[in-house]
């Protein structure tokens, strides 16, 4: 360190407020009530946002509880929406597929869409996205989604090239709770 707590490159070594950031806030929460009936599952999801505006989603959501299933079926009453969509499919074993059909009643309109998804990021930073489940007891069960970004440390050294003989850059971590959702099953 150099007069002035600056390093040989002149920047300031940063605080570990800039290097590590956690938020609890989730942006996202949802409220799920569903009820098994006749080899299928009935869902209403009440969906509420507050990042980066607040909105409201309502959906009816049905699917097969067979462990091979392989679609489901949403109502938004809200949009007057429906859509068809297929199981995520496993291209990979980071990567998954989805596809779908909708319609919209308001637009008159039909399409399709699909997505690729993966728990990694990119954008030249590392990053996880994960849900964890917390059973509080039987038909109540808590979900949490949540984002770590994060960049290595890095540890650098020279000799004889006018670069520090020792230098580590110590990374940096931000994790947030993204989504809540409680889950109300019969």
């Amino acid at each position: 360190m150099e007069e002035g707590g600056l390093s040989q490159s002149g920047e300031e070594p940063k605080s570990w407020d800039e290097l590590y950031n956690v938020n609890l806030m989730p942006s996202e929460i949802f409220l799920k009530f569903r009820k098994e009936i006749e080899g299928y599952r009935v869902g209403v999801n009440l969906e509420f946002y507050n990042a980066p505006y607040n909105e409201y989603l309502a959906k009816l959501v049905l699917k097969p509880l067979a462990p091979e299933r392989r679609w489901k079926f949403i109502y938004e009453p809200l949009h007057h929406e429906v859509r068809l969509l297929s199981k995520k499919i496993p291209v990979t074993k980071f990567l998954n597929l989805q596809v779908g059909v909708g319609h919209s009643f308001q637009l008159q309109a039909t399409g399709w869409k699909w997505k690729l998804t993966t728990c990694f990021g990119g954008d030249g930073i590392s990053s996880i996205r994960n849900k964890t489940s917390l059973g509080l007891c039987p038909g109540v069960d808590f979900r949490f989604g949540w984002k770590a970004d994060y960049v290595f440390p890095e540890v650098t050294g020279a000799l004889g090239t006018g670069e520090p003989l020792f230098n580590m850059n110590s990374g940096r971590l931000q994790a947030s709770l993204d989504r809540v959702e409680a889950i109300f099953s019969q």
